[in-house]
């Protein structure tokens, strides 16, 4: 599989991530580690299905090294435990500026790989998508407090997590992405234990609920991170990294479609930053499809 294509997987779980906020209004009755819980259970369960069709004892695909079980759950568990502990100790505005952070620190992190080099036009790219971002979660005013520190260390603690996890993924190359089927169960069992442990019973109460927390579960909490997890680890991580703005620009225009926020000279600013960024950040790809020999 080209490299090409490989981040164009990757695209299609920031794509799958765009729809994590419309569906999450649908299930804001759910106490967060709850719907964790049973959203990576969905995604564990789809897992187990597709092991079963192809003959595969689960057991033999669940056998990994202690390191590549440590990188999964703390990536998807630790991400998750932290942004929900930044969002009590922060106001969600500051904690979701500061948590999407994480696609720069992955441009960033690439750095460190073996064979990766990072150009000017993977950080301007990242930079632009960055202040596109700013503009959106924060309408262009940012309010940074003392008294909500502790919070903003935790989101950035969910930040420096998200990216290190991805990046450290693509040592892990060799390891087939289903693997991540074992990640999320592991997932869902820590984050059923943290709400017995830290929230009150809130299990959804109709269908219409019901159906939203399945539709996370297989979308953005479910393919999205085995997407993702091939993505990073035969793609190109750089443009991947820049492409990631993409996430709440889509995210938020997706709202304005179904009416649950409105347009502004602000996200058309923002808009223009993100897109562009989003293509400098991954001029890498049309780089090297240009410099490509000419087939025989």
């Amino acid at each position: 599989m080209s490299r090409t294509l490989a981040t164009a997987i990757g695209m299609a779980a920031i794509l799958l991530w765009s729809s994590l906020a419309l569906l999450t209004t649908g299930a804001r009755a759910v106490p967060p580690f709850l719907l964790t819980g049973v959203t990576f259970g969905v995604a564990f369960l789809i897992a187990l299905g597709l092991w079963a069709a192809r003959g595969q004892n689960p057991l033999n695909r669940l056998r990994l090294p202690l390191q590549v079980w440590l990188v999964g759950i703390g990536g998807l568990f630790g991400y998750h435990f932290l942004y929900f502990l930044a969002l009590r100790l922060a106001p969600p505005v500051e904690a979701n500026l500061i948590n999407y952070l994480w696609p720069l620190l992955i441009v960033l992190f690439s750095a460190l790989l073996p064979g990766e080099r990072l150009r000017w036009f993977h950080l301007a790219g990242a930079g632009l998508g960055l202040a596109g971002t700013v503009l959106i979660v924060t309408g262009g005013e940012i309010r940074l407090r003392a008294e909500h520190a502790a919070g903003y260390v935790a989101a950035l603690g969910c930040a420096a997590t998200w990216a290190a996890y991805s990046v450290r993924s693509r040592v892990y190359a060799e390891i087939p992405s289903d693997a991540i089927g074992g990640f999320c169960g592991a997932t869902a069992i820590l984050a059923f234990t943290c709400h017995l442990v830290l929230e009150p019973a809130g299990w959804p109460a109709d269908a219409a609920t019901w159906a939203t927390v399945v539709a996370l579960g297989l979308g953005p909490v479910g393919a999205a991170f085995f997407l993702w997890d091939h993505g990073v680890k035969r793609g190109d991580i750089k443009a991947l990294g820049a492409l990631a703005y993409l996430t709440p620009l889509l995210s938020t225009g997706l709202l304005v479609a179904f009416g649950r926020a409105e347009t502004s000279p602000t996200l058309a600013a923002a808009t223009a930053l993100i897109v562009g960024g989003g293509a400098l950040g991954a001029g890498g790809l049309y780089r090297r499809r240009v410099a490509a020999p000419e087939p025989a």
